[in-house]
């Protein structure tokens, strides 16, 4: 028979975190962990909305990095030297020099701004707005992991700090069409 989705181990209200430590699934990593997930979501979102190219290519690297990013924090800080050993994907030096290079890319192209932005001039910026929200909203969810007894990274939370200047940037350009 088929394995399921629905194992029903959650309808008491708890949910595994990755190497199957039980937690409530209002636990502040599961809050993390959803909020990355829904960032990725309205990352595919702005891929599907967004001309082919460049543009979604990059955002499909971003989806890659933050199944890395959420396996990590899904993590419990018990099990950290287990998931540092592991073969798990992890984000590293090299994945903010990309990100910081896509920023550098597009800054050098003199993409208009002034102050805030009003999203909505087109579907593909709109979406890149959304998912901006959705990484800034990951980035406090993280950045609070540490006061609940959770080690995050630094280099976690410089990502997704990177990441959402890079998807406001992107907003911006797709605005112009350029």
């Amino acid at each position: 028979m088929p394995r399921s989705i629905s194992t029903r181990t959650g309808d008491d209200g708890t949910t595994s975190l990755l190497y199957g430590q039980r937690v409530p699934k209002d636990h502040p990593q599961i809050e993390a962990v959803g909020s990355v997930d829904e960032f990725n979501a309205a990352l595919g979102l702005a891929k599907s909305l967004c001309p082919e190219g460049g543009r979604r290519a990059g955002l499909e690297l971003i989806q890659h990095d933050l199944v890395a990013l959420m396996g990590e924090i899904a993590c419990a800080e018990a099990d950290a030297g287990r998931y540092a050993a592991s073969k798990f994907t992890r984000i590293g030096a090299a994945e903010i020099a990309r990100v910081d290079a896509a920023v550098a890319a597009i800054e050098a192209k003199n993409v208009k701004f002034d102050g805030w932005a009003t999203p909505g001039a087109n579907q593909c910026a709109a979406a890149l707005d959304l998912a901006r929200a959705a990484a800034r909203r990951a980035e406090r969810r993280l950045v609070g992991l540490p006061r609940q007894g959770k080690t995050v990274r630094p280099l976690l939370l410089q990502y997704l700090n990177r990441v959402s200047d890079l998807l406001w940037l992107l907003a911006r350009e797709a605005e112009t069409g350029k």
